[in-house]
């Protein structure tokens, strides 16, 4: 189908011909072409017809309505018609009236003119005459305006008719009157105390009696700054109102005043330009649109400006010095409501006063009381810490018994944990009012601001999860002073937020605060904190292990040191030293167990190990194991007496290491008390010279070790060894060195 208008193929068209149309379709299209156009053709002409009906329908209530109106209109038009015609012949007689009126007063209208004219001159002369009266009367009564304006008037007038004598006198008259108002006006524009607004009326009257402006200018300011610093003094002893109650104090009045005199001030001596008839009809269109072209205006405008700045800075100095005094102590809301107000408030005044450079901003006071309360939380989260730890030490030491406290420890270390968790978790959510979407300030936007946010990750949690580890590392360091199972405590402590505390604290300060700490390279990652925690973690355990070994230690040493091992009778018991360290490693045993699971062989040990591969003078545990003898107990007398044997063991054995760290286990951290406590007995009974009862004795007591110590350890071959050496030293040191029967001293350490 062509798409041009008078196409005489298309059916819309104007120009269509339906014979060359028909002529062509017969002969291009097929007979099924042709049906098929006839039936889209017929089904066309169908729905045209049926939505001409519908429109017809649609709009046949319209048409009758429409020739109801026409008809109505046709009869309303004939009454018009007629009224028209009435009314032409009424204005007709009017205007003849009305010239007959016009020509009778022709001659009275003339003179009503010349009367006029002769009024309105007397009135001027009148109010010339009564002018000095007047202008008496209006200044007692303190309407300096009206007076002033009565005089710039009757200037004009002076003006128009000349000096003339009968005006002279009348004229010196009002110039003296006006003379001592303008004296007047000038002591009251410098009495002080004046408001802006009474300055701003005393000084237009002053400058339309053409005072100098410079003086009056810098008067003005001067004058305005005694009154805004009797504010500032005001402003200072209000100590007792809340922040929100100080801030619209200031607000209202001392933000108010400053305003006005700088409008005032800019009306005055820099948008006029000496015209005291020029009025500015928008402060904002002022400072964006006149120039300051000559020397006058560019330094009343610098000194405007310096004027400006030196009393908001004063002022928001205030602000700050109120600010600093109540963070920690008042609602940290109500401060924040306040500061957004007057940060509204002094961004209106930069937005009026765009001419003006207004240098101090009340978003770095807004910052700094953040890192402020920053510090304040920060103490506040240590002295928490200090606290919590106060009470752990205070139940540890109330405790009746290390058994009755080991019940208890994870109760502390759950407490301790969680709410040491819970105040920092408090803390971070109390520091996210600043980043409110309701505020008017947006500190993340500056960059102090941003510096503020990232100082509350690194500052306060980071440097308080620090704090934690430097304060633990102070007990580990002077672990001789504290409770050993303080240490357990903290130690414990410190693996729950390695494990777990630390990830999620520093995640949810990522999260509250939308920190890329990923993508920094400037913030501490947690795998560092993690790194610290556990090494303070392995610093306390470690400690742990030392205190308890010493005490056991001091034990075995006084029981070596006070008794005289020349002079001993024939063993018949084991010493109670023995026993009483048996029963204090059940003890720090169970106490372990309650917060640590044994690695490598988990459980209670019931049952000795059978190391065939090593022989030991200790009796067996079970009747279907072999019995073992000591290597000792092999040799004659004279062969004891010779040094070879401990060194031919020594030859074959590993050496052990004493103080080493431990693991975070029940076994290793229980044999590494065992290690210290037997290498001190080891050490003891090198320096001590035995008789051959002295010799016996101590025989005894390591088999009563051994037969104890087993189940605490998972290597007792460990323990056997050490227990050799003992034996082996204080062979070397017997002057007799003859060992007692292996099955005697089983006898006498199951009986004992």
């Amino acid at each position: 189908v062509m798409e041009e208008k008078d196409n005489p193929f298309d059916m819309d068209s104007s120009s269509f011909d339906s014979d060359r149309y028909l002529e062509k379709l017969l002969k291009d299209c097929s007979l099924k072409q042709i049906m098929d156009t006839e039936a889209a053709v017929v089904k066309d002409t169908q729905t045209l017809h049926s939505d001409m009906q519908t429109l017809v329908y649609e709009n046949y209530n319209k048409f009758i309505s429409a020739t109801d109106t026409i008809r109505k209109m046709k009869d309303d038009f004939k009454q018009m018609e007629t009224d028209v015609n009435l009314l032409m012949s009424k204005m007709q007689s009017i205007t003849t009236f009305s010239e007959q009126i016009t020509g009778t007063l022709q001659g009275t209208r003339s003179q009503l003119c010349r009367l006029s004219e002769k009024h309105s001159l007397l009135k001027r002369l009148q109010f010339l005459s009564t002018l000095p009266a007047k202008l008496k009367a209006l200044i007692e009564e303190q309407n300096y305006a009206q007076a002033v304006q009565d005089y710039l008037h009757a200037q004009k007038v002076f003006a128009q008719y000349g000096r003339q004598p009968s005006f002279d006198g009348i004229q010196r008259d009002c110039d003296a009157i006006m003379a001592e108002l303008k004296q007047r006006l000038r002591q009251d524009f410098q009495r002080a105390g004046n408001t802006a607004q009474s300055l701003t009326e005393i000084g237009e009257l002053l400058l339309q009696l053409d005072e100098k402006t410079s003086d009056l200018a810098s008067e003005m300011l001067r004058c305005a700054g005694k009154r805004l610093h009797e504010q500032i003094a005001m402003l200072q002893d209000q100590t007792e109102r809340d922040m929100l109650e100080f801030v619209d104090m200031g607000i209202e009045g001392f933000l108010n005043d400053l305003a006005l005199v700088v409008t005032s001030y800019f009306d005055m001596f820099v948008a006029k330009h000496y015209e005291h008839e020029r009025r500015i009809f928008s402060l904002h269109t002022q400072f964006n649109s006149l120039p300051c072209s000559d020397d006058f205006q560019e330094q009343a405008l610098h000194e405007l400006n310096v004027f400006l700045n030196q009393n908001i800075d004063n002022y928001l100095t205030l602000v700050q010095d109120r600010v600093e005094s109540d963070i920690g102590f008042g609602d940290t809301q109500v401060m924040l409501r306040a500061l957004d107000r007057l940060h509204r408030r002094l961004q209106a005044m930069r937005n009026i006063c765009r001419g003006l450079q207004v240098q101090r901003n009340t978003l770095d006071i807004i910052i700094a009381a953040a890192h402020q309360l920053c510090d304040a939380h920060g103490k506040s989260l240590r002295d928490h810490f200090a606290d919590s730890l106060s009470a752990v030490r205070l139940s540890l030491v109330s405790a009746k018994s290390d058994v009755a406290t080991g019940v208890n420890l994870n109760d502390l270390i759950g407490n301790l944990y969680v709410a040491m968790v819970e105040k920092i978790k408090g803390v971070l959510q109390d520091l996210l009012i600043f980043l409110r979407t309701d505020w008017s300030f947006n500190i993340k936007a500056e960059h102090k601001g941003a510096l503020c946010v990232e100082g509350i990750r690194e500052q306060l949690l980071i440097g308080f999860l620090r704090h934690i580890g430097k304060m633990m590392c102070g007990f580990a360091d002077t672990s001789g002073s504290s409770p050993p199972n303080l240490l357990l405590v903290l130690s414990k402590t410190c693996m729950e937020m390695e494990q777990q505390g630390v990830h999620m604290l520093i995640a949810l300060v990522d999260d509250l605060y939308e920190i890329d700490s990923e993508n920094s390279a400037t913030l501490t990652h947690e795998t560092e904190i993690c790194a610290e925690m556990r090494e303070t973690a392995q610093a306390l355990l470690d400690a742990y292990v030392r205190l308890q070994g010493t005490n056991i230690s001091q034990m075995l040493r006084k029981s070596v040191e006070t008794r005289d091992w020349l002079n001993c009778l024939e063993p018949r018991s084991v010493r109670a030293v023995m026993k009483r360290v048996v029963e204090e490693l059940g003890s720090i045993e169970a106490v372990v167990a309650s917060l640590y699971e044994t690695t490598g062989n988990p459980g209670f040990r019931t049952t000795a190990s059978s190391d065939s591969s090593r022989k030991t003078y200790f009796s067996n545990f079970n009747a279907a194991k072999p019995q073992y003898r000591s290597n000792w107990s092999n040799y004659t007398p004279s062969q004891l007496e010779s040094s070879y044997v401990s060194n031919i063991h020594r030859l074959f054995s590993e050496r052990v290491d004493i103080f080493t760290s431990v693991e975070f286990s029940k076994t290793s951290i229980v044999m590494g008390i065992i290690k210290i406590g037997l290498k001190t007995l080891l050490e003891c009974v090198r320096l001590r010279t035995f008789s051959k009862f002295g010799l016996q004795q101590i025989q005894v007591d390591a088999h009563y070790l051994q037969m104890n110590l087993w189940r605490f350890v998972s290597d007792e071959n460990l323990v056997n060894f050490l227990l050799d050496e003992i034996l082996g030293s204080a062979v070397h040191r017997c002057l007799e060195s003859v060992l007692m029967e292996p099955n005697a001293v089983e006898i006498i350490c199951e009986r004992g």
